[in-house]
C-alpha cells in the first residue's frame, strides 16, 4: 500500500513545463487590460454563501448542487469557495464604495471551484480572469469588451473562435416570455427529460440552453425572447450590433444563448470553439444593470465576463502557441576555487539584472555542460 498522497480528482498541479504558457497568457491578458484603462482588484476566496443565493440565483445548478459550502465550526457562518467571481467583486464594490468617484473598471484572476464532472477543459478548481464594469449604460461598453476579447485572441495567436450574442431583455420583458415558454413547453411535455421538468417553473430559459439532442429540434423552434422585447432594449442592442460591426468583428445572434447565472439581464455573449469538444465556451458574461442594488448598493448599470483560462491554455496548445522559460547564463564551475568564484560571478550578473542559474552538485564539466543545454 502506497503512503503517497494524490491531489485531489477535480483539483491538479501546474508544474513548471507549463508554467511559461500560463505566463503567456496571463501576460498578454495584463496588457489587454491595461490599454482599455481597467484596474486590478483582488478578492478573497471565502464568501458568504448568501452572496452567491442572492447574486447568481437560488434555482441554478450552481447554487443547488456544484457549490463547496460549509458552516464555519467556530461561529456558524455559512460560507463557500467562490464559485464565480462578479458576485464578490460587486460585494467589494458596495463593501468599500468604489463607484463614489465614478464609474470603474476593475479586473481580477484567480482560483475558482465548482463540484462538477471532471472532463477535458472543466475542473473543480479553474482559474478565471474576470473582468467588469461599473457605472456605464450604454452599448458602447458592452462592445468594448468584446472588442477587447477579440483583441486578446489575436495577441494569443488563437484563430476560429466564434462570437454569440442575444439580448435576453430586463426582468419584465423576461417575465413575460417566460409565462410564453412554459406556455409552449407544457405542450412539449413529453419531450422533456427530467433535468427540463425540474427547471420548467423556476428557471425555463435554461431549458434553451440544453444538450439533449432529443429536445434540439422543439427548442430551435421555441418562441424567441426577441419577441417580448421593449423599443429601448432593442435599441440598446442594435446599438450594441452597430459597434462590433464598426470594429469589424463578426458575430451570430444566438436567440437560445442565455448563460446560466440569473443576474444577467439585456446583453449575454459567448466566445466559442469547435476544438475542445463540449466545453467550447472560452470565454462569456453579459449585462447585469441590477446586482449592485440586489446587493445593497446604489443602482448602478454593469457589464462584464470571465475567462476560463484552463481552456484559452488548451486552445493555445491546439494552435502550437508556445513559450519557454530559459535563463539567460547558464554558470558552470569544476573545483573548490571555481565554486566560490561562480558565486560571486552569478551575484554579480543577476546586480546587471541577467537572470542566472549556478550549477551546483559537483560533476564533470561535460555533464555540467549537457544540463546547461538542457536547461535552454
Amino acid at each position: 500500500m502506497s503512503n503517497k498522497f494524490q491531489s485531489i480528482k477535480g483539483f491538479y498541479d501546474i508544474l513548471p513545463e507549463a508554467t511559461p504558457l500560463w505566463f503567456k497568457l496571463e501576460d498578454a491578458a495584463r496588457r489587454v487590460l491595461a490599454q482599455y484603462g481597467y484596474k486590478n482588484i483582488r478578492m478573497p476566496l471565502v464568501e458568504p454563501t448568501e452572496l452567491f443565493v442572492r447574486s447568481v440565483g437560488e434555482h441554478t445548478d450552481i447554487v443547488e448542487k456544484e457549490m463547496y459550502a460549509w458552516e464555519d465550526a467556530l461561529n456558524g457562518d455559512k460560507l463557500t469557495l467562490r464559485p464565480e467571481g462578479t458576485a464578490g467583486c460587486v460585494r467589494a464594490v458596495v463593501e468599500h464604495n468604489l463607484t463614489y468617484n465614478g464609474p470603474q473598471r476593475l479586473w481580477y484572476s484567480g482560483a475558482m471551484f465548482r463540484h462538477e464532472n471532471v472532463q477535458k477543459g472543466r475542473q473543480r478548481q479553474f482559474h478565471q480572469i474576470g473582468v467588469e464594469a461599473f457605472g456605464f449604460d450604454t452599448p458602447e461598453v458592452d462592445a468594448e469588451q468584446i472588442v477587447m476579447l477579440a483583441r486578446l485572441w489575436r495577441e494569443l495567436g488563437i484563430e476560429d473562435v466564434a462570437l454569440q450574442i442575444n439580448s435576453i431583455g430586463d426582468a419584465h420583458e423576461r417575465t413575460q416570455y417566460r409565462n410564453v415558454l412554459i406556455a409552449y413547453f407544457e405542450q412539449h411535455a413529453d419531450l422533456l427529460d427530467e433535468d427540463a421538468k425540474r427547471r420548467l417553473h423556476t428557471n425555463p430559459l435554461r431549458i434553451l440552453d440544453t444538450k439533449n439532442p432529443r429536445m434540439q429540434a422543439m427548442c430551435e423552434a421555441a418562441p424567441k425572447l426577441i419577441d417580448c422585447l421593449g423599443d429601448e432594449t432593442r435599441s440598446h442592442f442594435e446599438g450594441l450590433c452597430n459597434r462590433l460591426t464598426e470594429a469589424g468583428v463578426s458575430f451570430t445572434v444566438n436567440p437560445r444563448l442565455v448563460r446560466g447565472l440569473d443576474y444577467y439581464n439585456r446583453t449575454v455573449f459567448e466566445w466559442v470553439t469547435t476544438k475542445l469538444g463540449a466545453q467550447g465556451t472560452i470565454a462569456g458574461g453579459g449585462r447585469y444593470d441590477t446586482l449592485v442594488e440586489r446587493l445593497g448598493g446604489n443602482p448602478t448599470p454593469a457589464c462584464g465576463f470571465g475567462i476560463g483560462l484552463e481552456r484559452v491554455f488548451l486552445l493555445m496548445q491546439e494552435y502550437g502557441v508556445t513559450a519557454v522559460d530559459a535563463p539567460d547564463v547558464y554558470l558552470v564551475n569544476v573545483g573548490e576555487l571555481a565554486e566560490a568564484a561562480a558565486f560571486s560571478l552569478a551575484e554579480k550578473l543577476r546586480n546587471a539584472k541577467v537572470q542566472v542559474v549556478l550549477h551546483s552538485g559537483g560533476g564533470s564539466f561535460k555533464s555540467q555542460m549537457k544540463k546547461a543545454d538542457r536547461s535552454q
